[in-house]
């Protein structure tokens, strides 16, 4: 069992061509290897996108002097132009490893992504946190929904759109997904053979937990009922023409689980995390948003990440600890788990005394060189 020491924090355990179906079925190797080929090209044309962006500083945490940052845009590969703030070190020469970020799941990236993104970049990284589809300032409607599908390409977009930088060693490139985004990260890694090295911080699977429930306490009848309403309000939202939102997030009435009272704190408070595109501040994803994901496994090819490594971040004591537990189970070495003592879910979202910075930046110095 390995130690880590940081101050006040002791860190322990490790589309393209249409092709009808039968045309798929009938491909060759050779014809696929040409297919990709053409894919490759369409993809480098689009991955830089117009998208209007304001230049103001936005965040919720303050601007470092120690680096670059500016605002972009580029196209994943279903068409919708993706907002996304860029951040270099200051003074940097050469081609440098790259990190590309996302989360939490219905966060907006002036908040924890940003936050870790600008951290990485003080350390030497180029790294670019990103609007997923659908949301802050990003494209897709409608908006406010998601899927795994579009969400895992995001993060292969950003990769496109990294390696087409002059200040960036293809090669040398990583992800990190916060909360929800953890989830979606490992997914997109294990199919993205591009990424070298990822870590997921205080990750959710939100497949998992949408299909199951917290602690997988929902029953294969209270999933049936879910279904079955979600299904009868897509008749309702295609009689009225637009979709039914869910209430507001993180809106507190008393009676809530620690782990909520702990939601609203970070995304309603000023001080912390309220953004005013983030959904969890300040909006909610539509009544269907999420429906997709209630039959799309994200965690099926985790071991398929391997060679490369995976490291997992979690609070000792976040509700949501078992799932970066059994998802490092399921992974293929190398692998490691990093249990931050005393640390709340929420805590590793913009706690920069809780975060552990230096062991992330000795993970990616490592395994991007």
């Amino acid at each position: 069992m390995n130690k880590f020491n940081e101050p006040n924090n002791e860190v322990t355990r490790q589309d393209t061509t249409d092709m009808g179906r039968r045309g798929v079925l009938k491909m060759t190797g050779t014809s696929i290897a040409a297919l990709s080929v053409g894919m490759a090209a369409t993809g480098q044309a689009s991955a830089q996108s117009a998208l209007p962006l304001s230049p103001a500083w936005d965040k919720t945490f303050a601007k470092s002097d120690k680096v670059e940052h500016k605002k972009v845009s580029f196209t994943n590969r279903f068409g919708i132009a993706l907002a996304a703030d860029l951040y270099q070190p200051k003074n940097a020469r050469g081609k440098l490893a790259a990190i590309a970020l996302a989360g939490p799941f219905g966060a907006v990236k002036e908040q924890s992504s940003g936050l870790y993104a600008q951290t990485m970049a003080e350390r030497g990284f180029v790294t670019l946190a990103f609007d997923p589809s659908f949301t802050g300032e990003s494209g897709g409607t409608p908006r406010h929904i998601a899927s795994p599908d579009i969400n895992t390409e995001d993060f292969s977009a950003a990769i496109d759109f990294l390696g087409l930088q002059s200040s960036v060693d293809r090669e040398r490139i990583g992800v990190i997904g916060i909360c929800g985004w953890g989830g979606l990260a490992l997914n997109a890694v294990a199919v993205d053979k591009r990424v070298k090295a990822v870590a997921v911080s205080t990750m959710y699977d939100m497949a998992r937990v949408l299909t199951k429930g917290y602690n997988d306490s929902t029953t294969a009848e209270q999933r049936a009922q879910m279904l079955g309403q979600m299904s009868q309000q897509r008749w309702k939202d295609a009689e009225s023409g637009s979709p039914a939102m869910l209430p507001m997030f993180n809106v507190l009435k008393g009676g809530e689980p620690q782990f909520m009272v702990e939601y609203a704190d970070y995304y309603k408070s000023p001080k912390r995390g309220f953004h005013p595109r983030a959904i969890n501040s300040n909006g909610s994803f539509t009544v269907t948003g999420i429906l997709p994901y209630l039959n799309a496994p994200l965690m099926t090819h985790i071991a398929e990440i391997s060679p490369r490594p995976v490291l997992f971040i979690h609070g000792e004591k976040a509700h949501s600890r078992y799932f970066s537990e059994t998802a490092y189970a399921a992974a293929a070495q190398p692998k490691e788990l990093v249990i931050v003592p005393g640390a709340v879910h929420t805590d590793l979202y913009d706690r920069v005394d809780v975060i552990p910075f230096d062991k992330l930046t000795t993970f990616f110095r490592t395994n991007l060189k």
